[in-house]
C-alpha cells in the first residue's frame, strides 16, 4: 500500500481571518489524481504532521486526492496571540469562515469540485457544521469521534489533559508537531473548560445537513459516549453510524484498516 510518497511537501497560504492575515500550513496528497477530494480536519490538538502517513494511506486505498491543513494556532500555522481566548463558537468560525477561506486561497471551487470531509474529534464537529452551512459545497461528511454536545466524560478527559500538560512531558511531545504548543493546547483546553462552553450544542444544526454522513466512534472512546454518534443518526437525514470495537478516541490509530474500509465503502456509495 502506498503511504507518504504521494504527499507533497507542506506549504503555507495566507488567509484573512477577522482583522488579520493568518498563514495556514497545508499539504496535498496526489493532487494530480483524477479522483474525488478528501479533506482531513484534525482533532483538538492535531496538525498536518500529527496525522503522519495515515491520510496518504487512506487516499491510496480509496483512490482519491487529499488535502490536510493545520488550523490557526496549530502545527506550523500562525500561532494565536498569547492573550487571545477562543470564543465558545470557535468551531462554528472554523467551519463557516476559515475552511472556505482556505479553499478559496487554494483555488478550490467547492461548489464544482465538491469535497468529502473527514473530520476527527473537533474536526468532526467542524465537518458537520460546514456541511450544514454549505450544503451545496460538500459531497459527504465522515465525522469520526465528533462532538455535538458536551458530556461530563469529555470534560473529565480535558481536565486530565490539563494536569498532564502541567506535570508530565505532554508539552514536549506536542512540541514535535506544533511550533507553539502552548498556543494549540491552551486555546483548546481553556475554552472547553470554560463554564460558558458547557451549554455548547450543535444538534440543531444537524437537520440542515443534506449530504450523506458517516459517523464513526470507538466503543472505548475515553472522551465521549456513543450518545454523540447516536444523536447524529437521530438528527441528520440519512446519516449512518458505526461503532468500532477495541477502539478509543483515535480510530485512525487504533483501527486504521477498519476506518480505511469505511472510507472506501462510503465513497463507493457516493
Amino acid at each position: 500500500m502506498q503511504s507518504s510518497g504521494d504527499a507533497t511537501a507542506p506549504a503555507w497560504v495566507s488567509v484573512r481571518g477577522g482583522d488579520r492575515e493568518t498563514l495556514l500550513e497545508y499539504q496535498w496528497i496526489a493532487p494530480g489524481r483524477d479522483a474525488p477530494l478528501l479533506i482531513f480536519l484534525h482533532e483538538g490538538l492535531g496538525s498536518v504532521s500529527m496525522w503522519k502517513d495515515w491520510p496518504a494511506r487512506a487516499c491510496a486505498a480509496a483512490g482519491c486526492r487529499g488535502l490536510l491543513y493545520s488550523r490557526p494556532g496549530y502545527g506550523r500555522s500562525t500561532p494565536r496571540p498569547a492573550d487571545e481566548k477562543w470564543p465558545v463558537e470557535y468551531l462554528h468560525e472554523q467551519a463557516r469562515d476559515v475552511l472556505p477561506a482556505l479553499l478559496q486561497a487554494l483555488d478550490v471551487d467547492a461548489r464544482r469540485d465538491r469535497p468529502v470531509l473527514y473530520g476527527h474529534s473537533d474536526g468532526g464537529s467542524i465537518a458537520l457544521l460546514y456541511a450544514s452551512y454549505y450544503p451545496d459545497a460538500v459531497a459527504g461528511a465522515i465525522a469520526v469521534a465528533p462532538h455535538v454536545f458536551v458530556e461530563d466524560i469529555t470534560l473529565r478527559g480535558i481536565e486530565a489533559a490539563r494536569l498532564a500538560y502541567r506535570q508530565t512531558d505532554l508539552r514536549a511531545r506536542l512540541a514535535r508537531y506544533h511550533d507553539d504548543p502552548d498556543s494549540a493546547f491552551w486555546g483548546w483546553n481553556d475554552i472547553w473548560l470554560d463554564p460558558a462552553f458547557r451549554d455548547w450544542n450543535i444538534e440543531q444544526m444537524l437537520a440542515g445537513i443534506h449530504c450523506p454522513v458517516l459517523a464513526l466512534q470507538g466503543e472505548q472512546d475515553e472522551y465521549a459516549t456513543l450518545a454523540q454518534i447516536e444523536s447524529i443518526a437521530r438528527h441528520t437525514p440519512g446519516a449512518v453510524m458505526q461503532a468500532l470495537p477495541d477502539c478509543r478516541h483515535s480510530p485512525h490509530v487504533d483501527q486504521p484498516e477498519a476506518v480505511i474500509e469505511a472510507i472506501k465503502t462510503f465513497l463507493q456509495r457516493l
